[in-house]
């Protein structure tokens, strides 16, 4: 009986403290949503942001003519359902072509340009680099920087991020202001934060399956801000949470922004600890 009194007033001292100090979590739309949108599309982003989404996750390919393609996969198989590969073909070329859903193919500056005015908190610009040359490395980072830093919006947070090393330390030397973030599909460890400290980010994009609280709290002290993903359900979300995550990647944001005002009253879905 003892013990079931100590739980409940240890329970109610928690949620007191939660009353006083809302848990704050940054939602980020994986390629908009991917599970509620058409994605990576620029109908993707306005449909999530119009419904509340203001931090998102996107990709970044270099096509054959050297302009910059939001696109997750290196082939259009998937989403347009034409084997054509990103990097071989040019930005006319791939202008043809359209989603299984009817949308365009998007390219960054069309997608800088609907960032730029809005009310935008965080965007983790994702480069997919890893079968890049060093040349092509220089050539796409630099061309990255330029086509999004110019009109970032006033107090966002835009991040580069990629599970190839290379492409951080060349972002890095290039532009020495570039906040990148190291991504890696382990849970949070040590040889992880160890690799990040290495790479001189404070950064980490890391698996939600495995990662503890312990792990976490190891992070926080070494003053790392992490991403856990993948977020694949709601329930998802609420480890994310409860491990102490800084940002909860998701493939539903907007669910996840319902599901925290009716539910999850106590969670700020908002986090100004990530910028």
């Amino acid at each position: 009986m003892r013990k079931i009194i100590c739980s409940l007033c240890f329970a109610f001292v928690t949620l007191s403290a939660m009353a006083q100090k809302p848990l704050a979590i940054e939602v980020l739309g994986h390629r908009g949503g991917r599970y509620e949108v058409d994605e990576n599309t620029l109908t993707a982003f306005q449909t999530a942001y119009k419904n509340g989404v203001h931090s998102f996750e996107t990709d970044i390919r270099l096509t054959a003519d050297g302009d910059l393609v939001i696109s997750h996969d290196a082939s259009l198989k998937r989403m347009c359902g034409v084997d054509v590969i990103v990097e071989n073909t040019t930005r006319k070329e791939l202008k043809n072509y359209k989603s299984l859903k009817g949308n365009e193919v998007l390219f960054v500056d069309e997608l800088a340009a609907f960032f730029a005015p809005r009310d935008i908190r965080y965007i983790e610009w994702e480069m997919k680099t890893n079968s890049y040359t060093p040349e092509q490395l220089k050539e796409y980072c630099d061309k990255l920087y330029n086509a999004v830093m110019p009109s970032k919006p006033a107090g966002a947070a835009y991040i580069f991020s990629s599970f190839d090393t290379r492409a951080i330390t060349t972002m890095k030397s290039l532009h020495s202001d570039a906040d990148c973030m190291y991504l890696t599909s382990r849970p949070v460890e040590k040889a992880v934060l160890d690799k990040a400290e290495e790479l001189g980010v404070k950064r980490l994009g890391c698996n939600l399956g495995g990662t503890s609280r312990k792990a976490m709290k190891e992070a926080h002290k070494r003053g790392m801000i992490v991403n856990l993903w993948p977020g694949g359900s709601l329930e998802d979300f609420q480890l994310a949470v409860n491990i102490g995550a800084d940002i909860a990647c998701t493939d539903y944001p907007q669910a996840v922004l319902k599901f925290v005002k009716k539910k999850m009253k106590w969670v700020s879905p908002q986090n100004d600890a990530i910028k």
